[in-house]
C-alpha cells in the first residue's frame, strides 16, 4: 500500500488561513485553467481519506471533486449531504487501523488529506509520498502542514516542477532502510 500526501502550501509552511480558509489558493492566476497536475495523480489513487474539518471545506465544492471512494476520519458523525451517500463514509481509528481497514477494502493507493491527518499518519510514519506545491504567499499564521514527529522522517527528493512562473511542486519518496 502506498499512502500519498497531495497537497498546496504558502511559503510559510501553511495549508489554510487560522480560520481553515483556502481563499488564497483562487488568487493564484491561472490563465490556462491548469490543474498542475492534480488530475493525473488522481488517477493512481484508489480512494481518499481526509479529516473532518477538511470535509467540512470540500464538500462545499461544486461539483464534488472525487471519482472515487472518500473516507473522513472523524470521532462523531458529520452529517452526509444526501448526493453523497455512497460516495462517502466516515471512519475511526488510528492511522494504523485505517490503513489495514482499507487495505481489506482492496484499497492500495491512497490519497491522506487533511492538516490533523497528515500529521497522524507522519507520526506512525505511514507517508510513503508526498507532492507539496508552494505559493508564493506568507500567511503569517494558519494551519501548519507539519507538526512535531517522535523521530526524524528522511525522504528523497524525485524531481521539481515549476507552474506559471510561481508555483514549486516537489515530490519526495520516503527513504527506508
Amino acid at each position: 500500500m502506498t499512502n500519498y500526501v497531495y497537497i498546496a502550501t504558502s511559503l510559510d509552511g501553511f495549508i489554510a488561513t487560522r480560520d481553515g480558509g483556502i481563499d488564497w489558493l483562487n488568487e493564484i492566476p491561472n490563465p490556462e485553467k491548469s490543474d498542475f497536475g492534480f488530475v493525473e495523480f488522481m488517477s493512481g489513487i484508489d480512494a481518499v481519506v481526509m479529516g473532518r474539518k477538511t470535509f467540512e471545506k470540500v464538500v462545499s465544492f461544486d461539483p464534488w471533486p472525487y471519482d472515487r471512494p472518500v473516507y473522513v476520519v472523524s470521532r462523531g458523525k458529520p452529517e452526509l449531504p444526501e448526493d453523497l451517500q455512497g460516495k462517502v463514509e466516515i471512519i475511526k481509528g488510528s492511522p494504523k487501523e485505517l490503513v489495514e481497514q482499507l487495505q481489506e477494502f482492496g484499497h492500495q493507493d491512497l490519497y491522506i488529506d487533511g492538516g490533523i491527518t497528515i500529521q497522524g499518519f507522519l507520526e506512525a510514519d505511514l507517508i510513503d509520498e508526498m507532492i507539496i506545491t508552494r505559493v508564493p504567499v506568507l500567511l503569517g499564521e494558519g494551519v501548519p502542514l507539519f507538526g512535531k514527529l517522535p523521530q526524524i522522517l528522511d525522504f528523497s527528493h524525485c524531481k521539481t516542477e515549476i507552474f506559471n512562473d510561481m508555483l514549486v511542486k516537489s515530490h519526495y519518496s520516503r527513504s527506508r532502510e
